[in-house]
């Protein structure tokens, strides 16, 4: 090994020796690469090799590189490129190729490899890096666009470009991204051309027999990767994906009224091309007298979202589902949003929005999202009877939707509703007693706010008595908060004597009970005792915590430093895993007076 190493030390010193030459490196810092080139080269020729090392190794030659660099850039001094840093990036690559040998499947070490090469090495090199790399990995899309990406943004190859998007087509025939890169591509290059051939006829130059393609120059091969992606993969999603890329080129015009056409023959029945037709006709010229003042500019404005409605209702006649009632409530939502100084545009807005909610509501096909939206339109418009139809609406389509409830009971609640208290108990027939817990939280505010004491105390005990342990565990921790904030510390002592026997238990049902012990004016240590012991024996073998607050507890004014010792050892007994070492060095920082 020791030979293979000081080969290589030699191998660096034609280099190293131009660096001092030149006046980049001094003498020191020459040996000082010698020296640390070496450490690392004994680790590259262990017996067993870490990929930690080979980082380490090339993190350090790249280093030097971007050193020289700045050297360089400092002393103005260009030369002998090929003597000083051809030789450290031949030495890289070559790190690199040990290291993607030895641990193919680690993507990282590809790209970084890539990486470096894009910024140090040849053009040609990251070619022959990414060759190597979709060998490994040709089961990844990514890798195939980015390789091709390269060919073309790099190497300026649209050849080579093509010829990886057809064989990452062979790998994944049914991949919009590798689709949609590879109809960009085309696009791109057709762009180039034509910018060259515009160069070309402005310089007035010959160009022989060499001639432009009329045909790719106007995007007919972007045409044929359109044809064959939507001969395999369908829905209009994916077609309006190929069409927005069009769209970015101004050379596409015959080419996007052919997608638009295939769209409206084949993708009627799809929700996402009325969706799109309609939001065209925003884009329809308007009145160039009308825009002149702000009124005409509203009224332009409508009647182009008049035209857009009007295209919804053409699809709701062969499309009545909810993705296409979605579709259409969407736009008016959107359009509603949209600030105008116009209070008349404002209203027809509004009014619109109200009656396409109403109608997708009759027929059932109203998304759950919507009713919130609607709720609060008629709220802020002072409509309570409406708002209050609507929530009552709202529960009945989903009725076991816990969020529907919330929703139209904080709704009936901000009323003043008489027939909540029903509704509650209606609610939590309905929903899923494990996703309840957001409705007893609402039922408890407003009994707290409504309701005489005794009644709110009858909520209490129905939800403590819950078998779902999260509703049981929330209700007993609000109940103690209520008892002591109503009756005080008499009632809450009382409150948590009745529960403390009954699982299930939160850690904050107790550290409460401790909390309202502490701020009595004389608080008793022999209560704050049975509170820490009751905690410990349900969370005692993980919360770290808890123990440590019961010493500081035994430390303090009122209480004992001689059960200390007794209660580590506890701790020390009952912890478990990792909440021993936590345990043992807060501990420490308790004891030396850190905490």
């Amino acid at each position: 090994m020791a030979e293979v190493v000081q080969q290589r030390i030699e191998e660096r010193i034609p280099e190293l020796e131009q660096l001092e030459r030149v006046g980049l490196f001094t003498k020191k810092e020459v040996k000082s690469i010698i020296k640390r080139a070496t450490a690392l080269e004994y680790k590259l020729h262990r017996l067993m090799i870490s990929k930690e090392d080979f980082i380490a190794y090339i993190q350090y030659e790249i280093n030097v590189l971007e050193l020289i660099k700045k050297r360089r850039a400092h002393i103005h001094y260009q030369f002998k490129r090929e003597e000083i840093e051809y030789p450290i990036i031949h030495r890289i690559n070559s790190v690199f190729r040990r290291a993607t040998n030895k641990w193919k499947d680690d993507v990282q070490l590809w790209l970084s490899h890539v990486a470096f090469c894009k910024k140090w090495a040849t053009k040609s090199h990251m070619s022959k890096v990414f060759s190597a790399m979709l060998a490994i990995h040709p089961d990844k899309p990514a890798l195939w666009i980015m390789a091709a990406k390269s060919e073309l943004e790099d190497r300026n190859s649209s050849e080579s470009a093509r010829h990886l998007f057809l064989r990452a087509l062979r790998f994944h025939p049914n991949n919009k991204k590798v689709y949609q890169e590879y109809f960009r591509m085309e696009l791109l290059h057709a762009e180039k051309l034509r910018k060259q051939k515009k160069e070309l006829e402005k310089a007035e130059m010959d160009l022989g027999e060499y001639e432009f393609s009329p045909e790719i120059l106007s995007g007919k091969l972007a045409e044929v990767v359109y044809r064959d992606a939507t001969g395999k993969i369908q829905g209009a999603e994916f077609v309006l994906s190929l069409l927005t890329i069009a769209a970015i080129f101004d050379f596409t015009k015959e080419l996007q009224d052919f997608i638009l056409q295939d769209l409206q023959t084949k993708y009627t029945e799809d929700s996402v091309t009325w969706d799109f037709m309609a939001k065209r006709e925003l884009e329809a010229p308007g009145a160039g007298e009308e825009l002149q003042t702000a009124k005409g500019r509203a009224s332009d404005i409508s009647r182009r979202e008049e035209r857009c409605c009007q295209v919804y209702e053409e699809g709701l006649k062969s499309l009545d589902t909810e993705p296409m009632w979605t579709c259409y409530v969407a736009f008016c939502w959107e359009r509603l949003k949209r600030k105008t100084n116009v209070q008349e545009l404002k209203e027809k807005r509004q009014e619109r929005l109200l009656v396409v909610l109403q109608r997708a509501h009759d027929a059932s096909l109203l998304k759950e999202d919507y009713y919130k939206n609607w709720l609060q339109i008629l709220l802020s418009s002072g409509d309570a009877e409406g708002g209050a139809r609507v929530a009552m609406a709202a529960t009945q389509r989903y009725s076991q939707s816990v969020t529907v409830w919330s929703l139209s009971l904080q709704t009936l609640m901000q009323l003043g509703s008489g027939d909540t208290g029903r509704l509650f108990q209606e609610a939590l027939t309905h929903v899923n007693p494990k996703e309840s817990l957001p409705l007893w939280q609402l039922q408890v505010q407003w009994s707290v706010a409504n309701q005489s004491p005794e009644e709110t105390e009858a909520i209490f005990q129905r939800g403590r008595l819950s078998a779902v342990a999260a509703v049981a565990m929330e209700m007993k921790e609000s109940y103690l908060d209520w008892s002591y904030s109503t009756g005080g510390y008499k009632k809450a002592r009382k409150t948590f004597t009745s529960l403390h026997e009954t699982r299930p238990f939160s850690k904050a049902f107790f550290t409460r009970m401790i909390q309202i012990e502490k701020e009595q004016e004389t608080p008793k240590m022999s209560n704050l005792r049975d509170y820490y012991e009751r905690a410990l024996q349900e969370f005692g073998s993980s919360d770290d915590d808890l123990w440590l607050e019961y010493i500081q507890q035994e430390l303090g004014p009122n209480g004992q430093p001689e059960n200390c010792g007794k209660i580590h050892w506890r701790a020390m007994k009952f912890l478990e895993g990792e909440s021993v070492e936590r345990f043992t060095s807060k501990y420490t920082l308790l004891q030396t007076g850190h905490i």
